[in-house]
């Protein structure tokens, strides 16, 4: 066999087990050393070929895609610091547990460490942030060599899928010729005879055992001061179980946007979103020492919530993830437990199913723990409407306010990404949920303000309207990344929040060295994104008053394509618009604070 028919089955064999083990999307960055995948890859019928010119970008739209659909995407390059450019996307991949499958071209071995031109050491490249690495071996069509390919494609697609996902990297060394002869792999190897994959991996996470579940109970009291606490990351099934179990311990349910829990049919009463405005104040608290905290997922965005749990350090706190790690920057956790955090609430509340008739010792419990729920309901209700009271008064544009008119505004089926800085703290404070099902995402593995356009984009191609906010420097940090949607035809509306630099420092200490802090904090550049955004094809809105901004919100999402609606704010007039809220949210819970002591 000639070595480009080796190449042409080699290839075929690996990119076939790819696509039975799972993979129907590839993001490919053009270039030599990857045409043997590329040109398999575009013939292929079963496989969505998305073609990105940066491989930074690239990455995050990979992620993004991957988030969305739930599904393991794999990303193509060349060699060289093309492979480089994927790190930042695969650090946030390894921490928001995202499966993607890095296909990386290489030169071959005798022409490494050498001198030769687009040559770097790719070994392990990504160091500990990938879940495996292998540096493939050298194309062979020896029958048993083709087993190896496609046990390493099977492989490679089940790490990155099993608990916790996350990204898997192959190395592709090729050697010339790069063009290989146009060949049916499936003609040229008598391995394949059943379209199954040829390597199943499964991952079975165990049930809830007896003795844990028993535990559980006898700690998860309805007559004690309980909390559950929902951080960053989607759970199937988590949302309609976790708040049955808070409705039926009596715990109120503290719920972060990116938990999936904040919105969708399963909202009651018992979930609060406003806490990252209530917790604020010293009073509450203080008042409200819990006895018992259960956690699932992230450690949630908010500073006040990680505030006040370290205020109260002899509550039991019980932290359950879908996999293994560690995911307790508090170090509070008194308790660990690793399970399928839907599987976990039901069966709680199978286990409870029988016990839920109080006896004569429970009653005064019971009624204790129903005015802790209570107040912190009453909280909840009293903190969103002196939000949209101070909101009713504001003359002008103002940053949190989009959240609370997005709130309002987004139909349900929406995928609502927000970047990170002040977006996604403005959401956590005024984005109330609801039970309409809008679906909120964001990149809070590492928090980073690159590849955010990006990965928006990937994730809009789940299907449904998609809406971007972020601010001015993440999306000039990714402008390459509005590609995607003029060559890919991406319907997105993105929401850019334009305060002329890094609003979230006027939060911090460095607000205070007036004499620096513009240059070296403030960053302002003064840009027109207008002519960028004409340049891929998209459509600029520039509301200046809040009936204009609806007017382009609906007319985004109605004609579909890019549209960039952008919002004109001052970074002070930001934090002076919070701490003018906070002093009132307490001023509203006074009363409750006092019934609680």
């Amino acid at each position: 066999m000639t070595p480009a028919a080796t190449l042409a089955v080699w290839v075929g064999a690996f990119v076939d087990e790819l696509v039975r083990s799972g993979v129907h999307h590839v993001v490919l960055c053009p270039g030599s050393r990857s045409a043997p995948l590329a040109l398999v890859l575009a013939r292929r019928t079963d496989v969505r070929l998305w073609v990105q010119v940066d491989e930074r970008s690239a990455g995050f739209f990979a992620l993004g895609m991957a988030k969305a659909q739930r599904a393991p995407v794999a990303l193509v390059c060349t060699s060289g610091t093309a492979a480089a450019n994927f790190l930042p996307a695969v650090v946030e991949a390894h921490l928001s547990r995202v499966p993607l499958l890095l296909l990386t071209a290489d030169r071959p071995p005798e022409l490494r460490d050498n001198g030769a031109p687009q040559a770097i050491d790719q070994i392990r490249l990504y160091g500990g942030y990938a879940k495996w690495f292998a540096d493939v071996a050298l194309p062979d069509a020896a029958p048993a060599m083709l087993r190896y390919i496609r046990t390493v494609a099977g492989r490679a697609v089940g790490t990155a899928l099993a608990a916790p996902a996350g990204p898997v990297h192959l190395n592709l060394p090729f050697r010339e010729p790069l063009v290989q002869a146009v060949l049916d792999a499936s003609e040229h190897e008598e391995l394949r005879t059943q379209n199954s994959a040829y390597i199943a991996v499964r991952d079975n996470r165990r049930g809830v055992d007896a003795a844990t579940l028993a535990h559980l109970r006898a700690v998860l009291q309805p007559g004690r001061r309980g909390l559950i606490v929902c951080g960053p990351g989607e759970e199937l099934g988590l949302p309609v179980a976790v708040t049955a179990l808070a409705a039926r311990l009596g715990y109120p349910l503290l719920a972060d946007p990116l938990s999936g829990v904040r919105c969708g049919s399963q909202h009651s009463a018992v979930v609060v979103a406003g806490y990252d405005a209530f917790l604020r104040d010293p009073a509450w608290v203080a008042a409200m020492q819990p006895e018992v905290v259960l956690r699932f997922g992230a450690m949630p965005t908010a500073k006040p919530l990680l505030l006040y749990l370290q205020a109260h350090p002899s509550a039991h706190t019980i932290v359950v993830d879908s996999a293994p790690g560690w995911r307790d920057p508090t170090a509070l956790a008194a308790e660990m437990i690793y399970a399928d955090p839907a599987t976990l609430c039901l069966a709680l509340l199978d286990a409870g199913a029988a016990s839920n008739a109080p006896t004569a010792g429970t009653l005064d419990a019971a009624h204790h723990t129903s005015q802790w729920r209570a107040a912190w309901i009453e909280a909840e209700r009293r903190t969103q409407a002196t939000i949209a009271a101070h909101f009713a008064t504001l003359e002008g544009m103002a940053e949190g306010k989009v959240f609370a008119e997005l709130a309002a505004a987004l139909p349900g089926g929406t995928t609502l990404f927000v970047g990170n800085s002040m977006p996604i703290r403005d959401l956590d404070t005024f984005f109330p949920g609801g039970p309409r099902p809008i679906r909120i995402l964001g990149n809070r593995g590492a928090n980073g303000i690159d590849g955010v356009v990006s990965s928006a984009l990937g994730a809009s191609t789940a299907g449904g309207p998609l809406v971007l906010v972020i601010g001015d420097l993440s999306f000039y940090h990714d402008l390459n990344g509005l590609l995607a949607a003029k060559l890919h035809g991406l319907n997105a509306t993105i929401v850019l929040l334009n305060n002329d630099g890094g609003g979230i420092f006027h939060f911090l200490p460095q607000a205070a060295e007036r004499d620096v802090f513009e240059a070296v904090f403030g960053t302002p550049t003064g840009l027109d994104f207008a002519p960028a955004v004409a340049m891929y094809g998209g459509r600029m809105h520039r509301p200046t008053s809040w009936p204009a901004f609806r007017g382009a919100l609906t007319d985004s999402l109605a004609t579909g394509g890019l549209n960039v609606i952008e919002v004109r704010t001052e970074r002070e007039r930001n934090v002076a618009d919070h701490r003018a809220i906070w002093p009132a949210v307490s001023t509203a819970l006074t009363d409750l604070v006092e019934a609680q002591r």
